[in-house]
């Protein structure tokens, strides 16, 4: 396909160019909006709640659209600055990690069983969130630089989490016990350290690549 054909139509991303793309760019302000947004009505849900499986996406949802957010303003960018900002973003990811498993860890001393149906509810509708976020990216996912496999590797987590999520709540539900919401509040964290580990290999990879 010729250049001109495959920007002919802004309903299909060409991935290759993608930091010139303006469905590319569509699609990260989209994913913003959706992941900052469901964030902060998610934080207040996970204290309501009591959960701190909630509290670890509420962050997830945050970190990923400022991520977002600042990957949109790298479009711009040199190829080398925005592998610098992909570097940035795996530290960001594998820092959040460790800070919620330290949390996770914090909480089992006191484990008390988050209420379990709002828990659930919330679950269900950040999952409808981020499958949303996850499909506007996917297109995009292959073929770009460390920069915007990063972004999709965020929306992929979110997604992951959620499903997570509410299958805690259905075993709290059923057990009446907290376990299952610290399990996979630290299930999230190692997801986050899996992610920063491939999205620092990448653009350090990428950084090499250009000495």
């Amino acid at each position: 396909m010729s250049e001109s054909e495959s920007g002919c139509c802004s309903c299909t991303g060409d991935v290759g160019r993608a930091g010139n793309d303006a469905a590319y760019r569509r699609a990260l302000w989209w994913v913003v909006i959706l992941n900052v947004g469901f964030g902060l009505c998610e934080i207040i849900g996970g204290f309501l709640a009591n959960s701190q499986a909630l509290k670890a996406d509420a962050l997830d949802f945050l970190g990923d659209g400022s991520i977002t957010f600042v990957g949109l303003l790298a479009l711009g960018w040199a190829p080398g600055t925005r592998a610098r900002v992909a570097l940035t973003q795996g530290l960001f990811l594998g820092a959040l990690g460790v800070w919620v498993l330290g949390m996770a860890f914090w909480r089992a001393l006191k484990a008390v069983p988050p209420e379990a149906e709002l828990m659930g509810a919330i679950g269900v509708v950040a999952l409808a969130v981020n499958v949303t976020a996850a499909l506007i990216l996917a297109r995009f996912r292959e073929g770009g630089d460390a920069q915007a496999r990063a972004i999709w590797l965020f929306s992929r987590n979110d997604a992951l989490a959620n499903v997570a999520v509410v299958a805690a709540a259905a075993l709290v539900f059923a057990f009446g016990s907290a376990w299952p919401d610290l399990i996979v509040a630290a299930a999230i964290a190692l997801l986050f350290l899996h992610s920063s580990w491939e999205i620092t290999r990448d653009a350090k990879r990428e950084l090499g690549g250009r000495r």
